[in-house]
């Protein structure tokens, strides 16, 4: 689900104290914290598992179950160890994870599916707005 266009996003555009006003920017900004989650937990785990890196030099058949055995090894690190370095690390809220790499535009829709599945993502976004 893509944030709202010309909209204060980034966690950056909220740290000096700025609050977000207005429906699209509450949303833009819950998302942003959501993803900076989702980005700190791929960070631990590639940081514990450099492998995560190199993944496309294996089939997706293969791919697959890495992931599955890191993540297995993470949830289990995570349950037995008290004091870990790594979690403690990006346990940190104020860690900003902004992927260099993300698609900051809206993918375009050339085929009618396409089009169909952003209407309805559109749609899910206002209603998900609506409830913040």
């Amino acid at each position: 689900m893509a944030p709202y266009r010309q909209v204060s996003y980034w966690l950056g555009d909220f740290r000096n104290g700025d609050r977000a006003n207005g429906k699209e920017e509450i949303f833009n900004h819950s998302h942003s914290k959501l993803r900076n989650v989702i980005e700190r937990a791929f960070g631990v785990l590639k940081a514990r598992f450099p492998i995560l890196k190199r993944m496309s030099l294996y089939s997706l058949y293969t791919q697959k179950y890495i992931v599955i055995a890191c993540i297995t090894l993470h949830n289990f690190l995570r349950q037995i160890s008290i004091d870990d370095e790594l979690f403690s690390q990006y346990d940190d809220e104020e860690l900003i994870m902004e992927n260099d790499n993300a698609n900051h535009q809206l993918p375009s829709t050339n085929n009618s599916s396409g089009t169909s599945n952003a209407v309805f993502m559109q749609r899910f976004r206002d209603h998900a707005t609506e409830q913040l």
